[in-house]
């Protein structure tokens, strides 16, 4: 893959979770309304085995609360304000998470859109990959055309991409000789990758098939690296601020004069 020469597409990283709370309806729908197409948000499953959209297997830090989603009916989660109110204050403190099927009910209404939707490991571990990949491909199917179904957990991606034939992507703990000699033999759609985790001195990510997107990305000097390193996607939850970055970036670009130019 030759290093990209514009910047990275930007995928809303939870949504537009520097405003609202963190994968909810609230933050896709103002995420789409900044003109973004590429969404990421996060999957558990409740006590009664229905997909919602959190990232934690606890609600402490978005609810205020101990419990655990897995511990919880989709009901009562449904009641529980997910607003968090220490990091945005109370504007928001009413917000409650979404289902998946509601998430997807969206998303039927923005067809311009994909969708990158996580499998968290808790989930996973508590109640098993065949459950919980059956019930999340269940509520996907309206929208599977244009979601891609991304893990931690390397074999729940390739129990999907068997069961489904739907697109995938790894999300990689390390980068290193025997990561990359699984992704050779995966060759999945999509590879995500915390920046944090890349060696020091990387200068070009590793070639194939595949699409990279590099996180958590809230400036456009990090963004235009992780393109010069090959990234064709960033992750932001700062959308609001990575999109007038972009804009103004672009328009320095378009009013420098070009070398040669008649």
């Amino acid at each position: 893959m030759a290093p990209k020469s514009e910047l990275p597409e930007i995928i809303a990283h939870r949504g537009n979770a520097s405003e609202f709370p963190e994968n909810t309806l609230q933050s896709l729908q103002s995420a789409v309304e900044f003109g973004i197409r590429h969404v990421e948000f996060d999957v558990q499953l409740t006590q009664d085995k229905v997909p919602v959209l959190l990232h934690d297997a606890d609600l402490a830090r978005v609810g205020g609360r101990p419990e655990s989603v897995h511990d919880l009916s989709w009901v009562q989660l449904s009641e529980i304000p997910v607003g968090e109110v220490k990091r945005l204050g109370r504007r928001h403190a009413f917000t409650y998470p979404p289902s998946l099927a509601q998430t997807v009910d969206l998303l039927t209404d923005w067809p311009q859109v994909t969708a990158f939707v996580e499998i968290k490991r808790a989930s996973l571990r508590h109640f098993g990959r065949e459950t919980v990949l059956r019930r999340v491909s269940e509520v996907l199917k309206p929208v599977a055309d244009r979601c891609v179904v991304i893990s931690f957990d390397l074999p729940s991606i390739q129990i999907l991409r068997a069961m489904t034939g739907t697109r995938i992507g790894w999300v990689l703990e390390t980068y290193d000789d025997g990561t990359r000699a699984a992704v050779d033999e995966l060759s999945p759609e999509f590879l995500f990758c915390n920046l944090a985790r890349l060696p020091d001195g990387t200068t070009q990510l590793w070639p194939g098939a595949w699409e990279w997107a590099l996180y958590e990305v809230r400036d456009v000097t990090t963004a235009a690296a992780c393109g010069a390193m090959g990234a064709g996607f960033v992750e932001s939850m700062a959308i609001g601020e990575m999109l007038a970055a972009y804009g103004a970036a672009s328009s320095k670009w378009l009013s420098t004069p070009k070398t040669g130019a008649l």
